[in-house]
């Protein structure tokens, strides 16, 4: 299949295998949260601190952590839909588009974030929606569109969470958890459209 029909893809190649990759993820996170309780809350304070140049590596473990099981909850559902659906490009561009929303949300949390421990997959699930929400409109797909309003009316009331709001909600990973899915729709768009461009030949 080429390149071109890959993009405007809504079901994924192989929706089985898809599922398992992002139900495991998902129960990777109660596994976690599971250590968590367990131990009194001891990975809470290993968020995203922003401005603190003694824990970068808590920049990989920001979507890893919850503050409680209602809080992995109100992520999980969102993150088995919006993921799977993010699935259709492939695992390959799956893993991209994830770690191009991870590292953004993370970053900007760190960069602009408000003092404390950011902690949530909410960033994720806001840079899903983005990029599903987007990518038709670079790829030109009606079918990814018309997917895109059905997305939006599930969870369009949820992009108000880019803006400030509830105290101790980190609005922050949300915005850029967004701007992460629309650079990464931007970046998909951009490779599909170098790999389908007409070759050159120099003299």
């Amino acid at each position: 299949m080429d390149r071109t029909a890959i993009a405007k893809r809504v079901i994924p190649p192989h929706p089985v295998i898809s599922l398992l990759v992002v139900a495991g993820f998902v129960g990777f996170l109660y596994v976690v949260e599971a250590f968590d309780v367990a131990t009194g809350g001891s990975l809470e304070g290993d968020g995203v601190r922003p401005r603190d140049f003694s824990e970068w590596d808590n920049l990989l473990w920001m979507p890893l952590i919850h503050g409680d099981w209602s809080h992995l909850t109100g992520n999980a559902v969102p993150l088995l839909l919006l993921g799977f659906l993010a699935t259709s490009g492939g695992l390959k561009q799956f893993f991209q588009v994830t770690a191009v929303i991870w590292l953004t949300s993370a970053l900007g949390v760190w960069v602009f974030g408000s003092p404390g421990s950011h902690i949530g997959a909410s960033g994720l699930v806001f840079g899903f929606l983005a990029f599903l929400l987007v990518r038709g409109i670079f790829a030109r797909s009606w079918l990814q569109l018309v997917i895109a309003v059905g997305v939006f009316a599930l969870y369009g009331a949820a992009l108000w969470g880019v803006l400030p709001g509830q105290p101790g909600v980190s609005w922050e990973g949300h915005l850029f958890g967004a701007i992460g899915g629309i650079l990464a729709a931007w970046g998909v768009s951009r490779d599909i459209r170098r790999s389908t461009a007409p070759a050159t030949f120099t003299a």
